[in-house]
């Protein structure tokens, strides 16, 4: 049988690495998304946030 403190202990564990693995994934996620932009302005594709400062 399972005691108090191996539970706790676990539960803590599994928390931890839930919390880990979608930080690091957040993470890997914004480095794609960032250099698809970039390729999406080496092509000439602007952002449509670019254009606001123009005032149209």
């Amino acid at each position: 049988m399972m005691t108090h403190t191996a539970y706790v202990l676990a539960s803590y564990g599994i928390a931890a690495v839930t919390v880990l693995a979608l930080v690091l994934w957040v993470w890997v996620d914004g480095r794609v998304r960032r250099r698809e932009l970039q390729a999406l302005d080496a092509a000439g594709i602007r952002r449509r946030s670019v254009q606001a400062g123009d005032g149209q």
